[in-house]
């Protein structure tokens, strides 16, 4: 139902991960996801902890679904020191090429407790259905 749409994108995330680098609108960090249909429903979740609801993007073009989202660092008084920094920050990002059966004028999408669901439908078209025989009259020859 769907594709990714750069091979080496699980090397990027590795790599930012390991050299700690947060992602920039130019070439943004990639967000975990797990994709799975239910029942008549293609189902893509995708884990943006402490990402408020107003800094997601979600856009859809033709077959292709971009979600972009950025976590900035929270303002601090004057007087506090850091000690310790590990959660990432800076820019997510994730493009999906979608399948032509999936419906993508009816998505919507869901966010809580730092999880973004989205749900695709799947085109009537592309469902499942019975074909029905017709009676044919019959013919007769002429000669």
């Amino acid at each position: 139902m769907l594709m990714r749409t750069d091979p080496f994108r699980e090397l990027d995330r590795l790599t930012q991960q390991l050299l700690g680098t947060p992602g920039t609108w130019s070439r943004p960090s990639t967000m975990p996801m797990d994709a799975y249909r239910e029942g008549d429903e293609y189902v893509i979740a995708l884990d943006l902890p402490g990402v408020g609801r107003e800094a997601i993007d979600i856009d859809v073009e033709r077959n292709m679904l971009t979600v972009r989202a950025e976590r900035r660092p929270v303002v601090k008084a004057d007087d506090v020191q850091m000690e310790l920094s590990e959660r990432p920050l800076g820019v997510f990002s994730r493009q999906l090429v979608l399948a032509d059966t999936l419906d993508t004028e009816r998505i919507t999408a869901d966010y809580d407790a730092g999880v973004l669901t989205l749900r695709i439908p799947i085109a009537e078209r592309a469902k499942p259905r019975k074909i029905a025989i017709g009676e044919q009259s019959p013919r007769q020859i002429s000669g």
